[in-house]
């Protein structure tokens, strides 16, 4: 935990003893997410979106990522836009590449294993007994050049310089916090991993060990 506070110039880490690294997060688990509260602020969170005036949580399994070119037309999160950015922290993400009998599960990462800031927005939404439930939606865009291979689309990945305009709702207008959601540029790579995967019972590091040197890609 500590690198990640120091990669990201985390202020205040809530609720820290929650903490544990995972390597097969899935909706409805809960992973660390920063935003701007006079500072960078991380908070846990649940994947799967419940927007503050929805009747019941069951929304969240629909809303897991947000499609950024039409964020502003979709009611669950137009709202969110202007005043609820976060940036969900990870160090890489898997895919599933289609062909014509199965699907093939990637890790992708950063090249110098550094940390994939990905783009979101989050909400507070408060079940029967009045207890407060924070989740997030993960943004995605077009593939980058090379995962487009992989598959069509990729979460928003911010660079360092782009992550305080992007988190900082009051000093960026909407119009230039949208121009912030494109494709990422950095250096990543990417290979194939087991389909143990594909159950979110199998969380462990085996999950992100690739399968042969021959099944590596390099990309960028």
């Amino acid at each position: 935990m500590q690198s990640i506070i120091e990669e990201m110039a985390i202020e205040e880490w809530q609720d820290s003893d929650l903490y544990s690294p995972s390597f097969n997060i899935a909706p409805t688990q809960t992973s660390p997410v920063m935003i701007d509260r006079m500072g960078r602020r991380v908070k846990h969170m649940q994947w799967g979106l419940i927007p503050n005036w929805a009747k019941d949580e069951s929304i969240s399994s629909k809303l897991i990522n947000a499609r950024a070119e039409t964020l502003l037309q979709k009611p669950s999160f137009q709202n969110l836009v202007p005043r609820k950015r976060c940036v969900v922290i990870s160090d890489g993400y898997y895919e599933w590449k289609r062909t014509s009998s199965k699907s093939i599960p990637y890790y992708i990462h950063h090249r110098e294993n550094k940390l994939l800031p990905m783009a979101g927005l989050w909400d507070t939404w408060k079940n029967l007994s009045d207890e407060s439930i924070f989740s997030y939606t993960v943004i995605t865009t077009t593939s980058s050049p090379g995962i487009e291979d992989i598959h069509h689309r990729m979460p928003v990945i911010l660079k360092q310089d782009n992550i305080n305009p992007w988190l900082q709702v009051h000093n960026t207008s909407i119009p230039d916090a949208m121009d912030l959601l494109v494709p990422y540029s950095g250096p990543l790579n990417s290979f194939q991993v087991s389909t143990m995967v594909n159950s979110p019972k199998n969380n462990r590091k085996e999950c992100i060990v690739p399968i042969g040197d021959s099944d590596s890609l390099s990309l960028f």
